[in-house]
């Protein structure tokens, strides 16, 4: 793969067009999508009336989605969250919201986070005292979860597969005013298209955020399918069960092809192995969509297969590669 192919090598996965561009148009049944984390096995209750796309998303109907998220999110007292249409637009308001010369963001992480900090004409680096620090966790494309808070003014923690782990997550450090936790919706409930996330943070802060966003930051449908898909546990306790078996039958077909796990979550895994770009595009021609790494070229990033058969028919791909190879 030359220099001209790195961007469709990396990037954020999801982009279809893009891996049609490059690989020409899947065979039969078409595109086997795994380059994202979503969870493959979406949150399906997700009617509303007509009304809910008709009239401007109600205060009521806010207030019920704040109501839902402050409790799935265990948010405690003298914290505030905030909705937004999905966590990366937090991502592009704190660095208006925030001072401090200095940001530490440790790579590997998703980039967009330095992208936002450099635009703003901050300073970056990847470890030590900085004014601000902007942590993921559990981290991106990795899965490392953070042990503990850095020292810095203010802490943004990035939690957008935290779902799986929520032992893992820094909310309850947000009433100090200190620390910043993002939570994203569409990851988690499969709904990434919904575009909903959510912001919990000091009370002051909250003020700016809402004085930041504007009126109706939240759709009407992502308020009233959020806050019912927020408050359905039978739902999202049999989900994590779900993606737990789905990771852990991924993980065999992984290692029987002989890839090296690094790490990840129960929504993605982080593998290594020196044919990762060769293998990247063998699965592309296949119809099968994996994430690359351009400056990690023996990284891919699988995300969950939906079904027995899309499990099947990555573990063919990846038999057929090796075959090939020989």
């Amino acid at each position: 793969m030359d220099s001209s192919d790195t961007t469709e090598f990396d990037g954020h996965g999801g982009d279809l067009a893009a891996a049609e561009r490059r690989f020409g148009a899947p065979p039969a049944p078409g595109w086997l999508d795994l380059s994202t984390g979503i969870n493959p096995f979406p949150y399906l209750n997700v009617d509303v009336a007509s009304d809910v796309l008709h009239l401007l998303p109600s205060s009521a109907a806010l207030e019920r989605l704040i109501v839902g998220a402050r409790s799935y999110y265990r948010v405690p007292q003298g914290a505030v969250i905030t909705a937004a249409a999905g966590t990366q637009q937090f991502i592009q308001v704190l660095p208006r919201l925030l001072s401090g010369a200095t940001v530490a963001i440790a790579r590997p992480t998703y980039s967009e986070h330095e992208l936002a900090w450099r635009r703003a004409g901050r300073t970056i680096i990847t470890g030590g005292l900085a004014d601000i620090a902007v942590v993921v966790n559990p981290n991106n494309p990795d899965g490392r979860i953070m042990t503990g808070l850095p020292e810095a003014g203010t802490v943004i923690v990035d939690e957008a597969f935290g779902d799986v782990v929520p032992e893992t997550s820094a909310v309850a450090s947000t009433p100090g005013g200190r620390v910043i936790v993002l939570k994203s919706f569409g990851k988690f409930f499969g709904l990434a298209g919904l575009r909903l996330g959510f912001c919990v943070s000091s009370a002051a802060f909250a003020l700016k955020l809402l004085e930041e966003l504007g009126p109706w930051a939240v759709s009407g449908p992502a308020l009233e399918i959020g806050a019912r898909a927020l408050g359905d546990e039978a739902w999202i306790v049999a989900t994590r069960k779900r993606l737990l078996e789905a990771r852990q039958d991924l993980d065999r077909v992984l290692a029987a092809a002989g890839f090296e796990i690094l790490g990840g979550t129960d929504l993605f895994r982080l593998v290594a192995l020196p044919a990762a770009r060769s293998i990247h595009d063998h699965l592309g021609r296949a119809g099968i969509l994996v994430r690359g790494f351009a400056d990690r070229p023996t990284w891919l990033r699988f995300g969950l297969p939906g079904s027995k058969s899309d499990l099947a028919r990555l573990d063919s791909a990846l038999t057929g590669y090796a075959r090939s190879s020989r």
